[in-house]
Parts: C-alpha cells; sequence; structure tokens
C-alpha cells in the first residue's frame, strides 16, 4: 500500500511540474504604458539607446541617468521570425530621449526580465 501511495504523490508532482512549464508571456499591444528602470549595468542592453557619440554629434546631452524613471508608450509592436517581441517607445510627455531620438526600439521581454521596462 505504501508503493502505490508513493507512486500516487509521484505522479501528481510530475504533473504539476509540467503544468508550469506552460507558462504563457505577458502581451503587449500599441498605447501600454511602461516606466524605465535602472540597468542592470551601465549601459541599456535590451533597449536599443543610440551611442553616446551620436548623441552628441546630434546636439543632445547623453546622460542615461536622465532615463531611468520616465514614463514611455508604446508606438508600434513587430513579432520577429525567431519569437522575439521588438517594440517602439516614446516619452509620454510628447519629448525626446537625450533630447534627439523621439523613438528608440527595445526587445520587450528581455527588458521585462532585466529590469530595463517596468509595467505600471
Amino acid at each position: 500500500m505504501m508503493k502505490y501511495a508513493i507512486a500516487f504523490l509521484f505522479s501528481i508532482s510530475v504533473l504539476n511540474a509540467q503544468d508550469n512549464v506552460n507558462v504563457v508571456p505577458q502581451d503587449v499591444e500599441v498605447g501600454d504604458v511602461f516606466e524605465i528602470g535602472k540597468p542592470e549595468t551601465n549601459m541599456y542592453q535590451h533597449i536599443k539607446f543610440p551611442k553616446p557619440n551620436f548623441i552628441i554629434k546630434k546636439g543632445g546631452n547623453a546622460n542615461y541617468k536622465r532615463v531611468e524613471g520616465k514614463k514611455v508608450v508604446v508606438t508600434d509592436v513587430k513579432e520577429r521570425k525567431d519569437g522575439t517581441t521588438r517594440i517602439k517607445i516614446t516619452p509620454t510627455d510628447g519629448g525626446r530621449f537625450f533630447e534627439t531620438h523621439s523613438v528608440v526600439n527595445a526587445d520587450f521581454l528581455k527588458a521585462l526580465e532585466s529590469g530595463e521596462l517596468m509595467p505600471l
């Protein structure tokens, strides 16, 4: 009888483990609002901000700390062939990033996982 109880508990645990594997990632739509978080390193890895030399060439201020905490809205969503979701984001206040760029691209799922984008 003890063998049946152990087999039953083992099968229940295996079924529960299989159930958690199929977690659906969060969907994003045009118009969703997010906040830009602090990157894990000095530079943002998954939000594709331009390099500092391009910002300076256009007459902007290449201070990445000013971007932290800025609220952004999703303007375009594209599914790529490899399964990743690329989004275009703009500031909600109508301004520009670094006073030069009004739109930047981001890898949605990786940016959420790393904390570079945070849902509101």
